[in-house]
């Protein structure tokens, strides 16, 4: 199996290398440099400097309807080398094909998966068709390894996610789907002491059987010009046959500059089938959160927010107010009951200026918080604030620093650099 991983992996990187320099028209994507240093103390009289490293690499090789697309980033540290350093993670390395028989878009290789339920990486096959108003996709491959490694999984029974949508959207402001996932977790081995017959120790290998998600899920949306949307969607966990969760949002702007939220959410924790959580008696949430806002011009917005979650023997409550501007925002908020007691205020500005070329960036926060009424209090004070320079179209650099001070991070420190490089080329035409 380990051979057969290898020849796949090289047989890949070959056909990316043979589509880059025959086939590709053009191709684009974007380079970044960062670096991110901090302090971590061991103990109390020691502590160790860290400078990490990140390159980041999105790169579209495009012909027609046809793509190469990857990004994938390399990490390690120059002072102080973090266990599997330095690290290769990719994200994205796929084949994609648009219009076949003008209705189907196919993807091959390392892509992304978000549907509500499950999400990550998954490598393998994925189907889109449209038609009249339908779209149905469909998706199967393996879960990805740890750290993004570019190798494929050697459990393919136990380690696999499969799932397919189909959405209507050929009535106008309407829009319906169903969709179902069915997402496995190959379990750990390990050992462990256990004590046998005449009470010795002996060591077992301990396996488990594969976790699992699988979910039926349903999908409703309706919107109405600019002045109102609702939405609902309704999870359904086909292991323990009981609904895992269901929520509905609307908004609605019929009064001029006044916007009217209001979100409702029922939720089941989620557990793996053949998890050993599953043993637990959980209990179920509802949330629900309304809120308005004022647009007093074009530049200033006043809003307010008011959230109330219900637990099985409690509840819990939280405020928000504030205003979003062009040159900033600033926010309070309250929250009190089961969840903890917590006071914040932020505030938080950018501007650019020089056409663009120049726009540095302020942030500002101060937050008291307990975890319950008789706990002490605990205060904390974040700072950030940095410049983003971009003096040419394709080139910008960032410099950011950040600070938090409360009883655990004392005078926490922080630099972050960056540098973006945008590139497009086109290598010929048909």
């Amino acid at each position: 199996m380990e051979k057969v991983r290898k020849i796949s992996l090289l047989t890949l990187a070959a056909l990316t290398v043979f589509a880059l320099s025959t086939f590709a028209q053009n191709i684009n994507g974007r380079f970044t440099s960062s670096v991110y240093s901090f302090k971590r103390f061991q103990n109390v009289n020691e502590s160790n400097v860290f400078i990490r490293t990140f390159q980041t690499l999105y790169l579209n090789a495009n012909k027609g309807n046809y793509s190469l697309k990857t990004r994938f980033n390399f990490e390690g540290d120059i002072k102080t080398p973090l266990d599997n350093d330095p690290r290769l993670r990719f994200y994205n390395l796929y084949l994609e094909a648009r219009k076949v028989f003008g209705i189907a878009t196919v993807r091959l290789g390392r892509q992304s998966l978000y549907n509500g339920v499950a999400g990550g990486l998954y490598d393998g096959l994925s189907l889109k068709l449209r038609k009249w108003g339908f779209t149905l996709s469909g998706y199967y491959g393996g879960n990805v390894p740890a750290y993004q490694k570019l190798a494929i999984t050697d459990s393919w029974s136990n380690d696999f996610v499969l799932g397919g949508k189909l959405k209507f959207t050929g009535v106008e402001n309407l829009l319906l789907a169903v969709s179902y996932v069915n997402k496995n977790f190959k379990p750990i081995e390990y050992t462990a002491y256990r004590l046998d017959s005449l009470f010795n120790p002996v060591q077992y290998l301990v396996k488990k059987n594969s976790n699992q998600f699988e979910f039926v899920s349903g999908e409703a949306g309706y919107y109405l010009s600019n002045n109102f949307r609702a939405n609902t969607r309704l999870d359904y966990d086909l292991n323990y046959q009981k609904i895992s969760k269901f929520e509905f949002d609307t908004r609605v702007e019929k009064i001029k500059n006044l916007g009217i939220d209001f979100y409702y959410n029922y939720r089941s924790p989620r557990v793996r089938y053949n998890s050993i959580f599953s043993v637990f008696d959980y209990a179920n949430t509802s949330e629900f959160d309304g809120g308005v806002d004022y647009k007093i011009s074009k530049d200033f917005t006043l809003v307010a927010k008011y959230g109330y979650v219900k637990y099985k023997d409690d509840n819990s409550g939280r405020v928000t107010a504030g205003f979003y501007s062009s040159f900033g925002s600033f926010i309070y908020r309250r929250s009190f009951g089961y969840a903890g007691e917590l006071s914040a205020i932020s505030l938080s500005t950018a501007k650019s200026f020089c056409s663009g070329k120049l726009t540095p960036s302020f942030g500002l926060a101060f937050t008291s918080y307990k975890l319950s009424m008789d706990s002490e209090t605990n205060k904390l004070v974040s700072l950030i604030a940095g410049v983003n320079i971009r003096p040419w179209r394709l080139f910008s650099f960032d410099i950011q620093g950040q600070y938090l001070s409360n009883k655990i991070y004392n005078n926490d420190f922080r630099i972050f650099l960056k540098f973006n490089h945008w590139f497009n080329t086109n290598l010929g035409t048909d």
